[in-house]
């Protein structure tokens, strides 16, 4: 029986572990309940990766990992991704996902020449965004929760952008016919990422950015959430074509 993936790269900080949960747990929850059984592959544990005709989707989760550290869990995620896009296995990156997928297909990830963007920011979707599945439902200019150092930085040829923001000009993208890849976190909740902030306090402090000020600045994302439960529609979707 085919089954929607949620290819797991990596773990939270413990003190949000112990009271959020964990990745796999907030992209549980935003999905809503697809038809079709959900999967947690704990791809830095090992083991084999599932086939494309195992899967009718697949999810790949944020990671306090980065891609240009070349781990050998994350070079194995990387190599079989193509393979997934050429059977139009419909594929969400998101964050460490979003970066992997830019990269496994030709594009370029790095650390973003501005630094670490995190809070709650703003989205706006590019032209192309009107027609993709992924975003009906969302206006123009949205709130996200983000954090992330690295980025995509050149995309993927013949990829097609989807959304941007002043910090991130990648902050969504389309390759071939039912790959993406979003940076925000569409399953972060306000408690999610205020965690995420206050567990990085001193390092933010560091790189003269003001905690108090983003957790001020913390608001809903009820747009940026329901580019999962779209996702889960395709899923539905593809599996009754």
């Amino acid at each position: 029986m085919q089954k929607l993936y949620i290819i797991k790269a990596g773990t939270t900080f413990s003190s949000t572990l112990e009271t959020l949960g964990d990745f796999e747990d907030w992209i549980r929850i935003a999905l809503g309940r697809p038809d079709i059984p959900v999967e947690v592959f704990d791809a830095v544990r090992g083991g084999t990766l599932p086939s494309p005709e195992e899967c009718r989707g697949v999810i790949v989760t944020g990671s306090h990992a980065m891609v240009t550290d070349n781990l050998e869990w994350s070079l194995r995620i990387e190599s079989w991704i193509p393979p997934l896009v050429a059977a139009g296995v419909p594929f969400l990156g998101i964050c460490y996902g979003h970066q992997l997928l830019g990269r496994a297909m030709g594009g370029e990830t790095g650390y973003h020449p501005l630094g670490r963007e995190i809070g709650t920011v703003d989205i706006n979707l590019a032209p192309e965004a009107c027609n993709d599945p992924l975003f009906q439902g969302i206006p123009d200019l949205f709130a996200a929760h983000a954090t992330h150092a690295q980025s995509v930085l050149s995309l993927p040829p013949g990829a097609r952008l989807l959304a941007s923001n002043s910090h991130d000009p990648h902050h969504a993208f389309r390759v071939g016919s039912s790959a993406w890849g979003v940076q925000f976190h569409p399953e972060y909740s306000e408690a999610v990422i205020q965690a995420y902030i206050t567990a990085q306090e001193e390092s933010l402090k560091k790189s003269g950015l003001s905690a108090e000020a983003l957790l001020s600045g913390v608001t809903a994302t009820p747009f940026a959430r329901k580019v999962l439960a779209n996702f889960a529609a395709l899923v539905d979707t593809a599996g009754s074509a």
